[in-house]
């Protein structure tokens, strides 16, 4: 296993502020200029209270069923579904990952919305997501360089929780890691900790492919990021 570590500054994300405001569909009514500024301002403090950090280890032993769904990687079988083990089905090597933003974010939108601070606390939310995905982009461009140098090219990155693959299974993921593997623990449900944090795999290998995601691949009706695309098309 091999294994490597980053930390990011958040003037490295590429967080868009255009992008936060259409997440929480602020255009359907309201003083846009106004919630435009408070999301300048949310991003400010967002920048003094993350720890965005990106981990992962590249295994050798791998394979991929599509018949079954099942991928296996160091003996361990995931039942990612037969949507997930397609893209993977070529794969020679696979990167296990974490990426998180830190506590801060996550504990401040909490304590926002106790204080009923409801639309700063929903931003907030919505901006750490926006940081731990950011930081999973950054840390993908880094595994691609490393795979490329081997002549290799890597998959698209899949999660736990999306396309069929039962959230449970992040205890199965995370065994594969050291303990405190980028700082992140699992609650009993399977809920990362910190909240602002994701987790998967990504495929390595010569004749895999990195492709333009598509919500038709996933069965996610309520992923925000869905109503984003369908909004913009």
């Amino acid at each position: 296993m091999k294994r490597y570590t980053y930390r990011f500054g958040f003037d490295e994300l590429d967080i868009d502020p255009v992008k936060i405001g259409r997440l929480i569909d602020h255009e359907k009514g309201g003083d846009n200029d106004l919630i435009a500024e408070i999301i300048e301002d949310t991003l400010k403090e967002a920048a003094g209270i993350c720890d965005i950090r990106a981990e992962f280890a590249i295994f050798d032993d791998v394979s991929a069923d599509k018949a079954s769904g099942t991928l296996r990687i160091n003996g361990i079988d995931f039942k990612a579904g037969k949507i997930i083990v397609t893209q993977l089905r070529k794969i020679e090597k696979a990167a296990v990952f974490l990426c998180t933003a830190g506590p801060g974010p996550g504990e401040r939108a909490g304590q926002l919305l106790k204080e009923k601070d409801f639309l700063r606390g929903y931003i907030l939310d919505i901006t750490g997501s926006e940081i731990a995905e950011s930081a999973a982009d950054l840390m993908q461009e880094k595994l691609k360089n490393i795979a490329g140098a081997e002549g290799h090219s890597i998959t698209n990155r899949y999660s736990p929780g999306y396309c069929g693959w039962d959230v449970a299974e992040q205890h199965k993921l995370l065994s594969l890691l050291p303990d405190n593997f980028c700082g992140i623990r699992l609650t009993g449900s399977a809920l990362m900790i910190p909240v602002k944090s994701v987790s998967g795999i990504i495929g390595i290998g010569r004749n895999v492919r990195f492709s333009d995601y598509t919500c038709s691949l996933c069965d996610d009706q309520n992923c925000i990021y869905r109503r984003l695309k369908e909004k913009s098309q």
